[in-house]
């Protein structure tokens, strides 16, 4: 497979190329970071986390995908580690009950997350919705995310997440389903 001519000059250490590599796809990298994190200043460190993986990786870069495909799956899978190694140094968090009864948490419990694409009448609703959308299991919050906030295709979600269509397409409608389910025992319970 032919290389890019961008991958071509990153390949060589051309700052200038990388600088605006990083000037092109910086905020989407880190609005997914953040939709998947909700949390800034850990978005802000796998964005950085992301362009250094980049820079050290694009040897390895085989072309089998376009840039946007690689440089989204370089960030699910950065947030990803962000995850499981931030679940493992710090247990707070939205509290689920001992019975592991997701559907009864108290969404309103934590501090809140305001994703910035947000407008301001909008923020308190947002910030409930992605308190359930942290609740998703992780392929379901992945898919969720890149479809409903980035506004990537199925197709793209199925490369980014190296998947079938089919499965993005499940994954999204199990999301929907769920987050529907513990909006409506929080609407239900305080909006009275």
């Amino acid at each position: 497979m032919e290389v890019s001519p961008i991958i071509a000059k990153l390949r060589t250490g051309d700052e200038q190329t990388f600088r605006e590599l990083v000037d092109q796809y910086r905020d989407r990298v880190f609005n997914t970071a953040l939709g998947l994190l909700q949390h800034h200043e850990n978005a802000e460190d796998v964005t950085q986390e992301v362009f250094i993986e980049v820079f050290r990786s694009v040897a390895g870069f085989r072309g089998d995908c376009s840039i946007s495909t690689w440089i989204y799956r370089i960030t699910v899978q950065k947030a990803l580690e962000h995850i499981r190694t931030g679940s493992r140094r710090k247990r707070s968090g939205i509290m689920i009950s001992l019975f592991g009864n997701e559907d009864r948490v108290n969404l309103s419990a934590n501090a809140p997350f305001y994703h910035p694409g947000i407008l301001l009448e909008n923020k308190e609703r947002s910030a409930i919705l992605f308190q359930a959308i942290s609740l998703l299991p992780v392929n379901q919050r992945t898919a969720f995310v890149l479809h409903k906030v980035e506004g990537l295709s199925q197709s793209e979600i199925s490369r980014i997440m190296d998947t079938s269509v089919s499965s993005v397409e499940s994954l999204i409608v199990r999301a929907r389903r769920k987050l529907q389910q513990l909006l409506s025992d929080y609407y239900e319970k305080n909006e009275r």
